[in-house]
């Protein structure tokens, strides 16, 4: 498992966790790296993530509403909910990471923690946020003119 994977899964268990027991994300930050170890490599990207989510909890939120029509936040499953905030926050922040990885990797994520369900609903709400934020990456081999594809688009 990459460092930035291993990120991403370590950042979708803070992000859980903040929620599920209303602590300050220092205090679950410390907490899970206490109890749980981890990669050292891991770690970076992990603290990078949450706190960037945590610190735009409301505009990333807020992005997510608008992308997924009949849906209200608060319905949302919890891990659902979570790594459609980080995905958001990669699409947002994070441009060195190519679209099709950040949707990849967050549909992984929603498959292995979420539900039966969850894989094709963060797909489709990170393929609409993608659009709203202008994240249409390309392939350099088409010369720019085509965009990444996605798996399970």
């Amino acid at each position: 498992m990459g460092a930035r994977t291993g990120g991403r899964e370590a950042a979708l268990k803070m992000l859980f966790a903040v929620e599920a027991s209303q602590s300050d994300f220092d205090s679950a930050i410390a907490l899970f790296w206490r109890e749980f170890g981890g990669d050292p490599e891991t770690r970076p990207y992990a603290d990078e993530s949450v706190r960037g989510v945590l610190d735009e909890r409301e505009a990333l939120d807020e992005i997510i509403r608008t992308a997924s029509e009949h849906w209200r936040l608060e319905r949302m499953t919890r891990v659902d909910r979570n790594v459609l905030r980080l995905g958001t926050w990669e699409l947002k922040h994070r441009p060195d990471v190519p679209r099709a990885v950040v949707l990849d990797e967050a549909i992984e994520l929603a498959k292995r923690y979420g539900s039966e369900e969850s894989g094709a609903f963060v797909n489709g709400v990170l393929n609409q946020v993608a659009e709203k934020l202008g994240r249409t990456d390309t392939d350099p081999e088409a010369g720019g003119e085509r965009e990444l594809s996605t798996r399970g688009s």
